[in-house]
């Protein structure tokens, strides 16, 4: 088939950001209000990891943007909320207790498999004993054999684990696995070399949206500051990287893809504005979602939303 027939693939990918992930659900939400159908049956392969994770999940298991939007705003507080005698242990433990949050996708999920999914998912993770990357992908390719037999519930729990917030999650066989933001927070980049290297979807012919959970100008290099060493690298570490990785998927997207069919969605904010557990921030992510949605809905829909995707077949032919 040459490129020209070939149909369009439609890749959604969504960022990591905690409790900020009400502003990429409020936004889908708003987007498919508009549109009037659920998104799922618009793309082709859906990445997301930790709280884009579990929005993922929700969009492929069949729920809508808005029933997902609920899930942070009914039970964001619970999962996010630490006891005074929990913050002083935060140097030694996890910030927060698992159980919560275990307990809400429970609730939401059930007993469901990643198997069950609408579409292809892409989820990904970091193997603690190995320190090798951990992503759960559906069945999508004939060498993938085992991962659609998970639960999304565990599967929820595995990217979502960031350090020093939420726990470990170890699975029965005694696999540690780890936030997948830790190399995959913005998860476009691997998204487009599935698209392409593993699907071997025609270059020029995909195009991906990604949604991120806000971003602030980085402005964190202090002239005045000495040798820039332990002391002050200790509280900015984990933003300068995060910000790298952000960058170095964005352009290994749009390399990969062309600049022309990838479009991203994460407005600027100011650093302090949001955190990755500040509830309190809820009602303001979900005001800033919507209105982002209005302005960007008439790209979004001529990009992504003019027709609906194949429908996705998993390839279970070797199962084991």
């Amino acid at each position: 088939m040459s490129a020209g027939n070939s149909p369009v693939r439609r890749v959604l990918s969504i960022d990591g950001g905690g409790i900020k992930g009400v502003f990429a659900a409020s936004f889908l939400a708003e987007i498919e209000t508009s549109l009037g159908e659920p998104l799922v049956d618009h793309f082709d392969l859906i990445a997301g990891t930790s709280t884009g994770g579990i929005i993922a999940l929700g969009l492929g298991m069949g729920l809508s943007a808005k029933e997902i939007l609920s899930f942070y705003e009914d039970h964001g507080p619970e999962i996010f909320r630490g006891s005074p005698l929990k913050l002083l242990r935060w140097l030694g433990a996890a910030k927060y207790d698992k159980a919560p949050l275990e307990k809400a996708l429970a609730e939401v999920f059930g007993s469901r498999s990643l198997g069950e999914s609408k579409t292809r998912l892409m989820i990904p993770s970091l193997d603690l004993e190995t320190g090798a990357v951990h992503v759960f992908k559906t069945a999508h390719h004939d060498r993938f054999v085992r991962d659609y037999k998970e639960r999304v519930v565990d599967v929820a729990l595995s990217t979502a684990a960031a350090p020093t917030y939420f726990p470990t999650h170890t699975f029965e066989a005694g696999v540690p696995l780890i936030d997948g933001g830790m190399w995959a927070n913005n998860p476009m980049g691997p998204a487009a070399i599935e698209a392409i290297g593993l699907l071997e979807w025609q270059k020029g012919r995909i195009r991906l949206l990604s949604i991120g959970c806000t971003e602030s100008p980085l402005d964190m290099y202090d002239r005045s500051a000495r040798g820039l060493g332990l002391n002050y690298w200790a509280r900015r570490l984990m933003t300068v990287t995060m910000a790298g990785q952000s960058s170095s998927s964005l352009g290994t997207a749009q390399l990969l893809l062309g600049h022309e069919n990838v479009h991203r969605v994460s407005p600027s904010v100011s650093r302090k504005r949001y955190k990755l557990d500040g509830v309190e921030g809820i009602h303001s992510l979900r005001g800033l979602g919507s209105s982002q949605a209005r302005i960007e809905f008439p790209k979004v829909k001529d990009m992504f939303l003019t027709g609906k995707a194949e429908a996705f077949v998993p390839n279970r032919g070797r199962e084991s």
